[in-house]
């Protein structure tokens, strides 16, 4: 007589929960990634727009916040964004942290950089 060979309930259940639990914690992660990649979609557009190398850092702080508003970004504040200004050379940067709640008192914290330059000639 053979011997029966093959995955148990017990065994099951537990990668059905592994599986559960991984796909809980990528639809509540996935939406900050999103809005970083919006994030770093803003700033790439003002560098190839040329805005860095026109405006004043308060133009491009303004710039900025109006394409976020079109982007619908939420988690970028003003105090995160620094515009720095050198001679012909801007520089854009953005840095932020979320907390994501997960499950109960367990949460995530991401932290989030980017940066767009643009060399005058």
């Amino acid at each position: 007589m053979k011997k029966q060979q093959g995955a148990t309930v017990v065994g099951m259940l537990f990668i059905a929960g592994m599986v559960g639990a991984g796909l809980i914690l990528a639809a509540k992660l996935v939406p900050a990634y999103l809005e970083f990649m919006s994030v770093k979609k803003i700033l790439s557009s003002m560098a190839t727009s040329g805005d860095l190398k026109t405006m004043s850092p308060k133009e491009l702080q303004a710039s900025f916040f109006k394409r976020a508003d079109v982007g619908d970004i939420k988690s970028v504040k003003p105090e995160d964004l620094t515009v720095s200004r050198e001679g012909n050379q801007s520089s854009v940067t953005v840095e932020y942290s979320i907390k994501v709640p997960v499950v109960a008192n367990i949460s995530a914290c991401m932290d989030f950089a980017a940066s767009s330059s643009a060399k005058g000639e």
